[in-house]
């Protein structure tokens, strides 16, 4: 289990685009399974929408990507970034409001050299409110760039 701090340790993403709050489950190289509070005080809420608040569907792929680099980048060097490459397959069945936990369960579909593929869905409860297929690359960070 990885709490915020462990998170920030694996990911270069901070408030408030940080949008993991815990980490259940790792299984390497397989599949992992990740948790958001969604709270009224996120700060897209102020927009989308004035007195009807709903979390923007790409925060919520967004977020599944970012489980997905803490699978692929959990078990590896230290140091180095994962970049979003590609969504495939998207497809949103309800909207996340505030109050709502979101669980994010996404697995490896594909992996080759530096370059993941993945399969993810978010539930709240147990309703499926989105899924998605995406691939990411992991690179070592060049010296002067963070």
């Amino acid at each position: 289990m990885l709490n915020t701090m462990e998170i920030q340790n694996i990911l270069p993403h901070r408030y408030p685009f940080l949008l993991v709050d815990r980490v259940t489950e790792i299984k390497a190289n397989k599949k992992a399974v990740g948790l958001k509070n969604v709270t009224f005080n996120e700060p897209f809420f102020q927009g989308h929408f004035p007195n009807n608040p709903i979390m923007p569907g790409v925060l919520v792929i967004e977020a599944m990507a970012q489980v997905s680099g803490i699978l692929a980048m959990h078990n590896g060097p230290k140091g180095n970034s994962v970049y979003f490459m590609s969504i495939d397959k998207a497809k949103f069945r309800r909207p996340v409001v505030p109050g709502d936990q979101l669980r994010f369960e996404v697995c490896v579909l594909q992996q080759r050299k530096n370059v993941w593929k993945f399969g993810g869905q978010t539930f709240v409860d147990d309703k499926v409110v989105a899924e998605a297929e995406f691939k990411a690359m992991i690179l070592e960070k060049e010296l002067g760039n963070g």
